[in-house]
């Protein structure tokens, strides 16, 4: 696994249901190590843990299953900000439930409308419609 320069901290948690969200506590030690500040916004990555990665294929189609189909349908139209840009340079952004929609030819940071071209089970693809400006 490749790890990034970019990385500011690294512990191990659980993830907690509260009122409709999922919640991860940061430990105190990581915001008195000056690595992190309270009230700033970071990006997370979720690695599996060792329980995860022996679920089986069964069980992950039921989770998928429970979770419902993609919050996206092709020919639908959607205005989003692309989030990423892919390792092959295709831009990324997420919808509901953290859906990903790829969207070629992007930059991050710009607004987008997009048309959605096809749809998988986890991850959709789109193309540009319109380029928008953050004043409208």
């Amino acid at each position: 696994m490749e790890i990034p320069d970019q990385l500011r901290c690294l512990f191990t948690a659980q993830l907690e249901e509260r009122e409709g969200s999922v919640v991860i506590d940061v430990p105190e030690v990581e915001l008195e190590l000056g690595d992190i500040d309270a009230n700033e916004t970071y990006r997370v990555a979720i690695l599996p843990s060792a329980a995860e990665n022996e679920r089986t294929t069964t069980e992950r189609e039921e989770r998928t299953e429970e979770l419902g189909q993609p919050p996206v349908e092709e020919g639908e139209q959607r205005t989003v900000e692309i989030d990423d840009i892919g390792d092959k340079g295709d831009g990324i952004t997420r919808v509901e439930r953290g859906f990903v929609v790829i969207v070629p030819d992007t930059e991050t940071g710009e607004r987008v409308t997009v048309e959605i071209t096809d749809v998988r089970e986890t991850v959709a693809f789109a193309e540009v419609v319109e380029r928008v400006s953050y004043y409208d």
